[in-house]
């Protein structure tokens, strides 16, 4: 069955055609058969046991040309991946393709699968997030038995060489996801006949920005489902996982207000103990030894591969894993080959038949194709086949204000100039310009006003709002049985009438403001508790005089579309340190700062900056007791109402900072 929420399932390749595909992106019965009819002719398929360097065995699945020989040698194709290697059996194949995509599977390349330690059918202990063994360590001079998800690779690239006839001695590795986790840890004291990587939305730190938590704070609802489905009990190999039990969700956010305490969780109808990747998550609160020793960035030194990595700017999941994966590349290893692209994308989409629209945008073309034919194919093609040539930008980035795809010789890009906007009273978001906090007053720049009466909040000095664990802030409108990844795009008129959501906005635009890079928050805060969350979005909203659509019309011009661009959150108790959490100190102005993840968004002329400012975000995120408890085993009592204020006056002005390209 497919994943309902495909945080990391969704990533693996193998799986892709059981998701369920919206209408346009669906391949005809046509295509399937021809595809069907092409692999079988074209491939052979074999199942495989590869010993390990200790002795532990891993099942994988190759499927070789036909025509592979001396004369006629392919490279490999490798995936990795916790989700099954499968289809199982000599005469089940895959039926979109042996490759991760109908492109590749064309182009003919030897394709490998294999279930990583302790999944399906490979021998072994499986560790999540797999820690990296030191420095130096890996390789093959490695001594003893010692392993991680280098050494599985460069042992299993090792035997491929030395047992699989008609191989041109290169092999190139991709994955989406934690596949793609795995793409990035083979980088490592990677085997010399490594050529290519390309970890696409991979998983990579996740207490900090990945899948587990964001900036501290747990993602409930992509845990709760993920867990059921992947943290399952394997006493031995097997072809098949079993749910921990059968979930009956008709609308999440009351599901999870009934729920309670997040330690609930653990009750006999759920997981009632079994589940031990939930148990370690909840237990490790703090950024300590266990997710310093699952972040793979420190180790991604001497990287000698080319590398493409990969990212959707709707990524649900790892959004923050294929930016700072690229990043920490980029900055440990000035030499290497190493390119971003960033597309309009959810999590995965690019390997979709079809992208040209997403909820209510529409592209004008077809952005996963796009990838697939001028980026992807080419890249392996290049550095495993000497075929053709790949001259692609540093960064290939689509901006999702103006559905154009941009390049870049950096990213960030190196012009982009830091633009503070500072929160005022009413409401109003003021810019600044050469150091000077005022109303903008030439037609050339950006006119903002105040948007609200000023004597519309009880003080001029700060603006606040009731934070009432009780009533949390939904993350998206509507009842939800399931994560929707349209949160991401989501219209926040719902959000901006509730008062525990505070609002600044600008007046409308008079020229186009393009924003490249990181987003900057620095909040000054204070609440009567001793704990509380903090959401920031940025918001491009729509004129209100916007032409009506015609009826049923995908569009992105609904009048007055509060169209979300970018947000996250950050749990205050980790505002100095994520390894050293603190209390507030109630009731007194405390400064909050963070980053949020990159866009490429420009700012049309006529639209509106907007950010508001909240202290839940449910059931994306658990709920914050607003007490400076363990969140993991608090009680229903320890849950309190709390009241923040977010100041805006001197010594004390929050605002967002905006990299702006002029």
């Amino acid at each position: 069955m497919p994943h309902p929420y495909p945080r990391r399932l969704a990533g693996s390749l193998l799986l892709a055609a059981a998701l369920a595909l919206p209408a346009a992106a669906q391949t005809t019965p046509a295509t399937r058969t021809q595809d069907s009819l092409f692999v079988r002719q074209n491939y052979r398929k074999l199942e495989q046991l590869i010993p390990m360097r200790d002795g532990t065995r891993l099942a994988t699945i190759l499927y070789v040309p036909r025509d592979a020989s001396k004369a006629i040698p392919y490279p490999f194709l490798m995936e990795r991946t916790p989700y099954s290697a499968g289809p199982r059996g000599a005469d089940t194949y895959a039926t979109r393709g042996p490759g991760p995509s109908r492109e590749l599977s064309q182009e003919k390349y030897i394709f490998v699968y294999q279930d990583v330690r302790g999944r399906y059918l490979s021998e072994g202990q499986f560790e999540e997030m797999t820690p990296a063994l030191p420095p130096g360590s890996g390789g093959k001079a490695a001594k003893g038995q010692a392993h991680d998800e280098s050494t599985d690779t460069y042992d299993t690239i090792e035997w491929l060489l030395k047992h699989v006839p008609g191989n041109n001695g290169r092999v190139g590795i991709t994955g989406i996801s934690y596949p793609g986790f795995y793409a990035s840890a083979s980088l490592p004291n990677a085997h010399p006949a490594l050529k290519a990587v390309s970890p696409q939305a991979p998983v990579t730190d996740e207490f900090i920005g990945d899948d587990a938590r964001h900036g501290g704070a747990f993602f409930l609802l992509d845990n709760f489902d993920f867990t059921n489905y992947f943290d399952v009990p394997r006493p031995q190999p097997v072809a098949a996982y079993q749910q921990l039990f059968a979930p009956k969700i008709a609308d999440a956010y009351q599901f999870f207000l009934d729920l309670g305490p997040i330690k609930n969780a653990n009750q006999s109808q759920y997981f009632n103990g079994r589940a031990r990747i939930w148990n370690e998550y909840l237990a490790h609160d703090t950024y300590d030894a266990y997710w310093q020793a699952r972040n793979i960035r420190p180790h991604l030194t001497g990287v000698r591969p080319a590398v493409l990595v990969v990212g959707g700017w709707y990524d649900a999941e790892d959004l923050f894993g294929a930016l700072h994966t690229y990043q920490a590349i980029e900055k440990q290893n000035p030499a290497a080959t190493n390119r971003l692209v960033m597309g309009p994308w959810t999590h995965g989409a690019w390997s979709r038949p079809d992208w040209s629209k997403f909820g209510p945008l529409t592209f004008g073309q077809n952005t996963a194709e796009y990838f697939r034919r001028t980026l992807e194919t080419p890249f392996f093609n290049f550095y495993l086949k000497d075929k053709g040539s790949f001259n692609a930008a540093e960064a290939t980035v689509f901006d999702t204000g103006t559905n154009d795809w941009k390049t870049y010789p950096a990213w960030p890009p190196k012009a982009a100039q830091e633009m503070p906007f500072y929160f005022q009273p009413g409401g109003v978001l003021y810019g600044v310009v050469e150091g000077q906090l005022a109303p903008y007053q030439q037609q050339s720049d950006f006119h903002i006003v105040r948007t609200q009466p000023a004597n519309s909040i009880a003080s001029p000095t700060f603006s606040e709002y009731l934070s009432d664990p009780a009533h949390p802030v939904p993350y998206a409108p509507g009842i939800l049985s399931s994560r929707s990844n349209e949160y991401m795009i989501a219209d926040q008129r719902f959000a901006a009438e509730r008062p525990d959501v505070l609002t600044f906005q600008t007046l409308p635009l008079p020229a186009d403001l393009t924003v490249a890079g990181p987003l900057a928050v620095d909040l000054w805060v204070s609440t009567s508790g001793t704990d509380a969350d903090f959401v920031v979005k940025l918001i491009d909203v729509l004129p209100d005089d916007a032409a009506d659509p015609a009826p049923g019309a995908q569009n992105t011009t609904l009048p007055g579309t509060q169209r979300l661009v970018r947000a996250d959150v950050l749990r205050g108790r980790f505002r100095n340190s994520f390894t050293k959490p603190e209390p507030f100190q109630p009731n007194v102005p405390t400064e909050v700062k963070y980053e949020l993840n990159d866009v490429l968004h420009t700012f049309k002329k006529g639209h509106r900056l907007q950010v508001q400012v909240q202290s839940s975000w449910f059931p994306l995120v658990d709920r914050n007791p607003q007490q400076f408890v363990n969140i993991s085993t608090a009680n229903a009592a320890d849950f309190q109402k709390a009241t923040i204020r977010v100041y805006h006056e001197s010594g004390h002005a929050s605002s967002v900072t905006l990299p702006v390209l002029k």
